[in-house]
């Protein structure tokens, strides 16, 4: 495909984006940026958490993690929609209830100043590493498809994507991107049922056909009985559960979706409704893998990194038009990642640790010069981090994304455990030693896990070890509330 007509659909989609970003940022203030003036319609929401929760990572890395590790992702899946059901009944009760606008705000409640903080201070560094990941993934792609047959760096191109990204939410925040999540939803679905449509013509191979190969290969293999294996089924599933708690229950930018519904019901119709359609997206994905793997040993090609298997073959092998649906696809997908976390953490700082909501007298005027400073400051950090993410790629993203997700949401649900599961009270100053404690630890048992665990080797329930070091951490420095 040409560079020309590649960068030509990126710039037809961003106009697209900046022409809804125009009709939903008039007359925005603080509170539209925050909480979309808590008017969201419940199913906008619900559609538009499927692009944001899936982003480039799983548009990019789940069809071709199903060379290493064939359907068993599914069984992490079905942790999620366990982990769904605890967000939508423990979870979003709590945060309407203290008409949260950052959630970490309950830690303060609960704890005190020191623990508010660390929350937040976790939340930022693995929301700005888990952002940056996904974006690299996606800006990767469109350098070496356009910017590198124009010679152009790296930087550049990271530059590029980041201002368009800073332009269409910095003033509509996060009522711009319940809608926006809409399109971005809509197309990346669109791509991959096209993408598997083409697969099945170019191989002259009927849908229901390759179905049945799929189910009756290897490749459809979802549960790992050894346990000794970090994809031990049984791992997987409560591994999923926790990751979708701590990444989406306790995550500032999913939470602040579901906060700008206009009420309880309406937020928890939203969790129900998506969690079930993504299920069913998730399996689609493993499906399209799997069809890319026949297509490969079909054709004979020889494709090493996995990260690459579905651009590779959508771009080069199944004709323009299948290239052309791919890209919409990934442009799409690249989008929700970027613009959510964006504006999650502006939200985060700015509430959080500036008190923009707590100052009084400040005006409206003021209030926004200072969130558009932090809005292009996490910008800036965020082109750091994607450059530094250039030098590291060498596995699986989502692999590394779930391993990040291991250290750095750990220590949240291992303080937000305690808070709703004991009424002990904690050593508030002690809190962030024992949340840099925690991972430290888990970091070094999973290095040597095989040499003092008789050859076990952690996966993602390194997430949940970390929670529970954390909980214990908090109990021992901890004493029983006064009786009134």
């Amino acid at each position: 495909m040409s560079p020309i007509l590649i960068l030509g659909l990126f710039l037809i989609y961003t106009l697209v984006l900046f022409a809804v970003t125009w009709f939903t940022a008039r007359k925005a203030d603080s509170q539209s940026f925050f909480i979309g003036n808590k008017v969201s319609p419940w199913f906008v929401v619900a559609y538009g958490m499927i692009g944001a929760s899936l982003s480039g990572v799983t548009f990019m890395s789940v069809p071709g993690w199903v060379k290493d590790t064939q359907f068993s992702y599914m069984v992490v899946v079905l942790g999620y929609l366990f982990g769904y059901f605890v967000i939508a009944l423990v979870l979003l009760p709590l945060y309407y209830r203290l008409k949260l606008t950052s959630i970490y705000s309950y830690l303060e409640q609960r704890f005190g100043y020191w623990s508010y903080k660390t929350g937040a201070g976790f939340f930022i560094l693995s929301r700005t590493l888990g952002a940056s990941l996904r974006m690299f993934l996606v800006i990767n792609v469109l350098q070496i498809f356009v910017f590198d047959a124009w010679n152009v760096p790296f930087w550049i191109n990271v530059l590029i994507f980041i201002i368009l990204i800073i332009l269409y939410t910095l003033k509509g925040g996060i009522r711009t991107i319940i809608w926006t999540d809409t399109l971005q939803t809509t197309f990346m679905l669109l791509a991959v049922v096209l993408s598997v449509i083409y697969i099945g013509k170019n191989l002259h191979t009927p849908l229901i056909k390759l179905v049945s190969i799929v189910k009756e290969s290897s490749m459809s293999n979802m549960f790992i009985t050894d346990w000794h294996h970090p994809r031990f089924f049984l791992k997987q599933f409560f591994s999923g559960m926790f990751i979708t708690i701590v990444m989406t229950g306790l995550d500032q930018e999913m939470m602040q979706k579901n906060l700008s519904c206009r009420n309880i019901k309406e937020a928890q119709k939203n969790m129900f409704t998506f969690s079930g359609i993504l299920v069913v997206v998730n399996l689609l994905f493993l499906f399209l893998g799997a069809l890319l793997l026949i297509f490969i040993q079909n054709k004979g090609l020889t494709i090493t990194s996995s990260d690459d298997i579905f651009p590779t073959v959508a771009i080069r092998y199944l004709g323009p038009v299948a290239g052309v649906v791919f890209l919409i696809g990934l442009i799409s997908a690249a989008f929700p990642s970027a613009d959510g976390a964006l504006t999650s953490l502006t939200t985060c700082v700015s509430i959080d640790f500036l008190g923009l909501e707590r100052r009084e007298g400040i005006s409206e005027k003021t209030k926004t010069r200072i969130r558009y400073a932090v809005h292009l400051t996490i910008a800036l950090v965020f082109f750091i981090s994607v450059l530094m993410f250039s030098a590291l790629n060498d596995r699986a993203v989502i692999d590394k994304l779930f391993t990040i997700a291991g250290y750095t949401y750990g220590p949240l649900l291992g303080l937000y455990s305690f808070g709703l599961f004991t009424k002990r009270i904690v050593n508030d100053r002690i809190t962030p030693a024992i949340a840099i404690f925690s991972p430290v630890v888990c970091f070094f048992l999973s290095k040597y896990s095989i040499e003092l665990f008789n050859g076990y080797e952690f996966g993602f329930e390194l997430l949940l070890l970390n929670g529970l070091l954390t909980f214990v951490g908090l109990y021992f420095f901890s004493k029983k509330p006064r009786r009134a």
